[in-house]
């Protein structure tokens, strides 16, 4: 073929490829727009679930985009978590910014609404975790006022126990069987104080109620009334990190030990006395709506003529200190000596663990012993009342009416009695204008107004009942030991809670003051402890004029009130009306309040 014809065939073969290549790539450009633009829609629908990645310039390899994180709905927070973090370290660090009360509460809501199994604990890393109960800002509590003759239908808790998770059981189980008011630890005897406060007096200090609005919002829900007990005078805490605000020792010129133990304050310190009402302030601004006032006294045992107090310092050597006979208890002077020998119980806490088992008083405010020399009906054999009475009948004066005028004469200048008194008119004068009602727990012996009594503890009652609200005598039958020839004074609640609310009852007449006492709800020093022995105690005591009643049980085992509440409910109903109700009239809070539980509904 000749050359010519040659270049004429390839000349036309490659018109013919190139016009095939012109129709295949039109084709083909056409298509790949349509199907991006279908495409375009069902990528923005799924833009959270598609892992594009994006070429990187400095790096042969693609970096995949990070996930984007939910959205929190209202009352929730995103957490993304790290490797290997479990939920309820979770639950702790945001506990404060939640409707939650414990940590535990808050972590099995965190499993609930994250759809995770009740043993679910470990997290992967970066998942996004939804918090469930967050709240805009920190909850604020009112106290809600109520008259001083509410009848309180309460038990007591430890500070430790009171925001726990078995302390939450308690209570709600309480407002189920009639309970209306719980008593709960602000501060101890051993001057332990359970919540965030800061004094420059305190420093820092192990916290167990951690938000006190939060909490007795709690309590409100639950239609209950929150009292905040408060331990004055005897505060270990404060006198070991501040042995100058202690009793001083005058051998020693060093702070006083009562039997060996560093124990108490100077109850006529100022500093201690504002320490205490601005504790008590704080809780009442945080929407408590009693705050009461424990050990409330000088101390009463040890060498009371080696105890020096402020208040002394510028009085008469003979008004220093209760006489060497007053101090030992010697019955051939003043007294029988019943506040010289407390009951077998550590007043920071039981003893044994057995103790703390069976709710023993231990850690209570302790009804001192009485004396074996009791006369019966109560009435002590060298009591003024009665040694008048001899005096009159024998038309005589006898040695031991010398000694009842002694005993009975006030020594001069200040004494203990005055420096409580006044204390306690300061203290009511600034808590009252916040809308709480102010309380106090007493001896309940103190209602035999004796001269030994009084000089050693400073209770006068006549004088305190004009500066409260309430009076709670301490009338737990098993601590009258010795008292009216009766060998087990436990197994007798009618005649002891009887007698003491006759005393008390008459000799604060005209003050105004209510009196609701501390019940016994433990198997200390008696054989009969049941559920009739709870009713027995309640009947008596309202039918001698007391007012709703407090129950004590160190341990917070309230198992035989829990039995005797509804018991005491039921036969109330049947007498019909409130003025035949052999038990309790049935008091509820003044207002409208959630039976619901604070935490909310997932």
């Amino acid at each position: 073929m000749r050359l010519s014809s040659v270049r004429i065939i390839t000349g036309v073969s490659c018109l013919f490829l190139a016009a095939a290549a012109w129709h295949v790539g039109s084709r083909s450009s056409s298509n790949f727009t349509a199907e991006a633009q279908a495409a375009k829609p069902a990528q923005a629908s799924q833009l959270h679930a598609v892992n594009a990645s994006i070429p990187d310039q400095s790096k042969s390899k693609t970096t995949p985009l990070p996930e984007p994180k939910p959205i929190a709905a209202p009352g929730t927070e995103i957490y993304t978590a790290k490797r290997g973090e479990a939920i309820p370290t979770i639950a702790r660090r945001y506990l404060g910014k939640t409707s939650y009360l414990t940590s535990s509460e808050l972590a099995a809501a965190i499993r609930a609404v994250n759809h995770k199994s009740d043993a679910s604990n470990i997290l992967k890393a970066n998942e996004n975790i939804i918090i469930p109960g967050i709240i805009p800002a920190p909850i604020t509590e009112k106290t809600i006022p109520v008259p001083k003759d509410f009848e309180v239908r309460a038990i007591y808790l430890t500070g430790i126990m009171a925001a726990s998770d078995h302390g939450i059981r308690i209570i709600r189980h309480w407002r189920e069987v009639g309970g209306n008011a719980v008593v709960f630890d602000i501060k101890d005897s051993d001057g332990s104080v359970t919540i965030p406060f800061e004094h420059p007096l305190l420093g820092e200090h192990q916290v167990y109620i951690h938000d006190v609005p939060k909490f007795v919002h709690f309590l409100h829900q639950q239609n209950m009334h929150a009292i905040a007990r408060i331990a004055i005078f005897r505060d270990e805490r404060l006198v070991v990190a501040h042995p100058e605000l202690a009793v001083q020792s005058r051998k020693n010129k060093t702070a006083w030990r009562e039997n060996g133990k560093l124990v108490w304050t100077d109850p006529s310190q100022p500093k201690v006395q504002d320490y205490n009402i601005a504790l008590a302030k704080h809780v009442a601004q945080s929407g408590a709506d009693e705050i009461q006032f424990d050990y409330v006294r000088f101390p009463a045992e040890g060498d009371q003529k080696d105890a020096q107090f402020v208040y002394q310092n510028q009085q008469p050597e003979t008004a220093q200190a209760p006489t060497q006979q007053e101090a030992s208890g010697d019955t051939d002077s003043c007294g029988d000596g019943r506040l010289g020998r407390p009951a077998k119980a550590k007043p920071s806490g039981p003893s044994t663990a057995a103790e703390a088992a069976s709710g023993s008083p231990a850690s209570s405010p302790v009804e001192p012993a009485l004396s074996e020399r009791s006369a019966s009906k109560g009435t002590p054999d060298n009591s003024p009342a009665l040694q008048r009475r001899v005096a009159d009948k024998k038309g005589t004066k006898s040695r031991r009416d010398d000694r009842t005028a002694a005993c009975t004469a006030k020594p001069r200048g200040s004494q203990r009695t005055d420096v409580i008194t006044a204390f306690l008119k300061k203290a009511y004068s600034e808590l009252h204008p916040t809308g709480v009602l102010f309380s106090l727990d007493v001896f309940g012996v103190m209602a035999w107004q004796r001269q030994v009594d009084l000089a050693h503890t400073g209770q006068d009652i006549v004088g305190m009942a004009h500066y409260c609200d309430v009076l709670s005598p301490m009338i737990y039958p098993s601590h009258f030991f010795g008292m009216d020839n009766i060998a087990h004074p436990g197994d007798e609640p009618a005649h002891f809670i009887g007698e003491s609310m006759d005393r008390f009852e008459l000799i604060t007449k005209g003050t105004g003051v209510v009196i609701r006492p501390w019940l016994q709800a433990f198997h200390w020093r008696t054989k009969t402890y049941s559920p009739e022995y709870i009713k027995i105690q309640v009947e008596t005591a309202k039918e001698k004029g007391g007012i709703g009643f407090l129950f004590w049980n160190a341990a917070n085992d309230y198992s035989k009130p829990y039995t005797a509440m509804p018991e005491m409910k039921a036969a109330d109903l049947k007498e019909g009306s409130k003025d035949k109700a052999k038990y309790f009239r049935g008091d509820e809070l003044p207002v409208a309040t959630t039976q619901a539980a604070l935490t909310p509904t997932n």
